[in-house]
């Protein structure tokens, strides 16, 4: 628990100063656009909460150097990996000049140079086809970089709530390391508890007031840090399903892919293009009815914070099958197919105006 609780104190601290220090450097770190699509807030608020994270997991490694643990090289490693994915994010909170290509670019970097320090490479799927193309080196490197950099980009995508994304991110690592515990490879255990704490220091803060955002700095570095997590995961042991970490990341996965196909297919858009209806952003429009119409700060804020904890309970629905099936694929096939039968089905009512009238939050 040393490692989960420094990461978690450090994390708080850092934030909280961050939060108190904003008005030195709101021109610089406040999102000061409040009518974009994916807008909700009502006054500027600092989007550089990546910054607290990243500190807390430092500090990790500095305690456990200091305290000479064996796999402090291990967190150190993970966390120079992760620095190009989280600079090109921190340096677009602060510039607001770095295009989504470039940031992806630098997740590529990163998810590359985990795969070369800390061999944090898909070899094995079970998905007929795909093993062969990663049989060869080159290719398991492309397919690595690949998923490291989706999975980066989905986690930002779902950052569109307080504590939707950091909740979220948090009970996936939660599920990590519970099966790294299982499997008795108690240092990738430790460092997923370690990205817990951190993502728990900045959740404080986040949720419900919304007083700090986590930028695009925090939710490429979380992205990449929860898949390289899963992919050491099922690298170091192969009791391990190698479809297990993917059931555990459907729920912001799938929504990537829904919403580029939404955008190139339906809507004959480019994908890379933001919008306002993610299923994150219905749920906000159409089921919390009670503040519609609403324009006062107190209001648009509860009113956010009502929106995660619905995305929390369909997270949630993906992460109970892949702790009960981690070691089976069939099973784990099976529930990501009705998963996404569950997510498609949902989306279209509440679209359509049919949403479940149980889900509704009225006046």
């Amino acid at each position: 628990m040393v490692y989960f609780l420094v990461s978690f104190f450090v994390a708080t601290v850092v934030t909280l100063l961050v939060i108190h220090s904003s008005h030195s450097h709101a021109h610089l770190s406040a999102d000061l656009d409040l009518s974009g699509p994916q807008k909700f807030h009502a006054s500027p608020v600092p989007r550089v909460g990546g910054v607290g994270m990243f500190a807390g997991l430092l500090c990790c490694v500095a305690v456990a150097a200091v305290s000479a643990k064996p796999d402090w090289k291990f967190g150190a490693t993970l966390l120079i990996c992760g620095l190009p994915a989280f600079l090109a994010g921190l340096i677009e909170d602060l510039t607001k000049r770095v295009s989504p290509a470039k940031r992806l670019a630098a997740t590529a970097v990163s998810a590359a140079l985990g795969c070369w320090l800390l061999d944090a490479t898909i070899a094995r799927t079970d998905v007929p086809g795909v093993d062969w193309l990663i049989s060869f080196a080159a290719g398991a490197w492309i397919f690595t970089i690949f998923t490291v950099a989706g999975v980066a980009n989905s986690v930002n995508i779902i950052d569109g709530f307080n504590g939707l994304s950091s909740m979220c991110v948090c009970l996936m690592l939660l599920v990590f390391a519970y099966v790294a515990y299982q499997v008795g490879d108690v240092p990738l255990a430790l460092w997923a508890l370690a990205g817990v704490g951190a993502a728990l220091g900045f959740f404080v803060w986040n949720f419900p007031a919304g007083l700090i955002f986590l930028g695009d700095g925090g939710a490429y570095f979380l992205g990449f840090y929860l898949a390289e997590i899963g992919i050491l995961l099922i690298g170091r042991n192969p009791e391990v399903s190698p479809l297990f970490p993917l059931m555990v990341c459907i729920y912001p996965v799938f929504e990537t892919l829904f919403s580029m196909y939404r955008r190139q297919v339906i809507r004959a858009v480019s994908p890379g293009l933001p919008d306002g209806i993610h299923l994150h952003s219905l749920i906000y429009r159409r089921l919390m009815r009670w503040a519609i119409g609403a324009r006062d700060a107190r209001a648009l804020t509860r009113r956010n914070s009502m929106t995660a904890p619905y995305l929390w309970m369909l997270c949630l629905s993906s992460l109970l099958p892949a702790l009960a099936f981690w070691d089976s694929t069939p099973l784990i096939a099976a529930c990501m197919l009705v998963f996404g039968a569950t997510y498609i089905v949902l989306y279209q009512r509440i679209v359509r105006f049919k949403t479940p009238k149980w889900l509704v939050i009225r006046r």
